[in-house]
C-alpha cells in the first residue's frame, strides 16, 4: 500500500495534476527471449490537460533504501501500460 500512496504523490507531483489509483497489471517485457523487465505497473486516472491516464512503477535502487520511479502519460505513442514500461527501457537506455 505504501508504494501505491508514493507512486501516486509521484504522479502528482512530477505531472502537476491529481491522480487516483485504479489498478495494477503485472508485466514482463522481453526482449531477444530474455526478461528485461519484470514488475506491477499501476494505473492512475489524472486530470492532466493531455490525457486522463497515467501508468507508474517503481523498484528499489540495487544497494540502497530508495527507490526510482516512473509515471508516463498515456500519450501517443504511449496507449498501455506495455508501452509505458518500453518508453522507459528506450528512455533509460538512451542515457
Amino acid at each position: 500500500m505504501q508504494v501505491t500512496i508514493d507512486l501516486c504523490a509521484h504522479v502528482e507531483a512530477l505531472h502537476d495534476c491529481n491522480a487516483v489509483s485504479e489498478m495494477e497489471t503485472w508485466l514482463e517485457e522481453k526482449f531477444d527471449g530474455s526478461t528485461v523487465w519484470e514488475g506491477s505497473v499501476s494505473v492512475f486516472s489524472v486530470d492532466h490537460p493531455d490525457t486522463d491516464t497515467c501508468y507508474a512503477w517503481s523498484y528499489p535502487i540495487e544497494g540502497s533504501d530508495k527507490r526510482k520511479f516512473y509515471a508516463v502519460l498515456k500519450i501517443p505513442p504511449v496507449e498501455t501500460a506495455a508501452d509505458a514500461v518500453r518508453a522507459a527501457i528506450v528512455n533509460d537506455y538512451r542515457k
